[in-house]
């Protein structure tokens, strides 16, 4: 009882103490955020995003411009000519590297020019041409019927709307991502890669133990919609070239002294 008693009197105080505004953002060393309130809604997006400040916009902005005049030829850099075989080399490039991927598409975009192609064989007789590739049976499978499923679903046209893409198998949201920045200039979400993630903690635009799904929300909310994809690749041409997982250039280059808390580690 006297621990009952005891609460009551406690709440009894805080209800006679003065309400403060309590702003529910807190900020990191270059700038991101740990916490945020709910953003608006933004159409084409199933989600809210959370509320950045204008301040952390204009540092986006900042940081866009520069990569900008970095790197003003960076585009996506897996090697394709239609929809489909964008979508081919996305699911072959998951835990491999578009180089090894543009290695072996040739010959297989080359055997198979249309989705059409693919419904005519088993996912068995695509395995030889990208067997070079890790988890090459799984990624021959997801090929194989993501191709049937266009043909069967989709009139053999590649979808332009993040639903239909997710349902084909192998297609996560970072791959519908590639597939609508890049072969139709759609913007409804941000890739996040390896690199992505990494530089974006680095250049304190998310919070150091965000996820994939945090940073994707937090960077559509910094950046401006008609940039995502174009930032997606300026972050991974800087992470390739010079903010390095390992072996780091950060100390040395002007961006990543600007803006990069690995410059100064």
């Amino acid at each position: 009882m006297s621990k009952k008693t005891g609460s009551r009197k406690k709440a009894a105080v805080r209800k006679k103490s003065p309400r403060r505004k309590v702003s529910k953002k807190s900020t990191r060393k270059n700038g991101a955020t740990t916490r945020s309130t709910p953003g608006t809604s933004m159409p084409g997006v199933p989600f809210e995003l959370p509320q950045v400040s204008e301040e952390e916009r204009k540092r986006a902005k900042s940081i866009l411009a520069a990569l900008k005049r970095r790197y003003p030829d960076a585009h996506c850099e897996l090697d394709y000519s239609a929809p489909h075989e964008l979508l081919i080399a996305t699911i072959l490039s998951a835990q491999c590297t578009d180089v090894a991927v543009n290695k072996a598409t040739p010959e297989l975009f080359g055997r198979f020019p249309k989705p059409a192609d693919y419904v005519e064989v088993s996912p068995e007789e695509l395995e030889p041409f990208v067997r070079t590739l890790g988890f090459f049976r799984n990624k021959a499978l997801a090929v194989w019927s993501s191709m049937n499923d266009i043909c069967e679903k989709f009139g053999g046209e590649v979808p332009t709307n993040m639903d239909d893409l997710l349902s084909l198998r192998g297609v996560a949201r970072k791959t519908a991502n590639v597939v609508l920045g890049n072969a139709f200039e759609i913007n409804v979400g941000f890739v996040v890669d390896t690199h992505v993630q990494r530089l974006s903690k680095r250049f304190g635009l998310v919070d150091e133990g965000a996820n994939v799904q945090q940073i994707e929300r937090r960077l559509m909310a910094l950046f401006p919609r008609p940039s995502w994809t174009l930032m997606s690749h300026l972050l991974i041409w800087h992470g390739r070239q010079a903010c390095k997982a390992r072996g780091a250039l950060c100390a040395q280059d002007s961006i990543c002294k600007k803006y990069c808390s690995n410059a100064s580690a």
